[in-house]
């Protein structure tokens, strides 16, 4: 991101909250899950609500982190617990500027079966060739489920490596973008595959994969600016922010 202007940031802030109410509106988050965005004057500071349903998160919630999840002026709002997850993504990848975490439920089946999530359709390439599953069991042992320490979300950060999402066994799902616009993309794709791999695999018979190429050349498409603003105005307006 270059250095953003007073309104620039208040515009991306305004989007942060859309963000929220979108992922709400298509079933990607419901009462818990949350986005981040990076700030665009500093790469070591993010955006992020306080601890808040999405579908209701305002701009007065929009708190400032650093990478070790450390809020600024925080005063009585509380922080998610999970803030952190977003803190150490960002720490590893300077390439991704928005962070979602969410438990959409036709991903969940995912994360509790032997069952890898595969593109099937051309939209779902975005999700990627391979999607990292993460165990907390395998490092922490039983836990409360929640990336809610450094160690714990520098485990998470490692697993998702350079990929667009990654599944987190029994719990479920982090995906990451350029920008607000893409992130939610792939979120929303990610559910929507999800979906349709399951119908298509529970008709029996061999399913029709994309290949690794369809995967790289589509998706790559799909994160130019065109498709992404329109799949983004498309989002705004079912959210009700239509002509804002």
């Amino acid at each position: 991101m270059s250095l953003a202007t007073d309104r620039e940031l208040e515009s991306l802030l305004t989007d942060l909250v859309i963000a929220n109410r979108i992922l709400a509106r298509e079933d990607v988050v419901d009462d818990f899950g949350h986005v981040s965005v990076r700030d665009p004057r500093d790469p070591s500071r993010f955006w992020l609500s306080r601890s808040r349903s999405p579908e209701v998160v305002s701009r007065d919630d929009l708190i400032r982190f650093d990478l070790e999840a450390t809020p600024e002026n925080a005063g009585h709002r509380r922080p998610y617990l999970e803030t952190v997850l977003h803190a150490r993504i960002f720490a590893v990848r300077p390439d991704v500027n928005c962070v979602v975490h969410h438990h959409a439920r036709p991903v969940l089946p995912f994360t509790v079966t032997q069952r890898p999530l595969r593109p099937v359709f051309h939209m779902g390439s975005v999700i990627g060739a391979t999607i990292p599953l993460w165990d907390s069991q395998d490092e922490f042992g039983d836990t409360n489920m929640l990336i809610d320490t450094i160690p714990k979300a520098d485990s998470l950060a490692k697993a998702l490596g350079p990929h667009s999402c990654a599944l987190l066994r029994r719990h479920g799902a982090v995906c990451v973008g350029a920008s607000i616009p893409e992130a939610c993309f792939v979120s929303i794709y990610m559910k929507e595959n999800a979906e349709l791999q399951y119908a298509a695999e529970a008709l029996g018979g061999a399913v029709d994969y994309l290949t690794p190429g369809e995967i790289a050349k589509t998706g790559a498409m799909l994160r130019t600016e065109r498709p992404l603003r329109r799949s983004w105005d498309y989002r705004v307006a079912r959210a009700g922010f239509a002509g804002l």
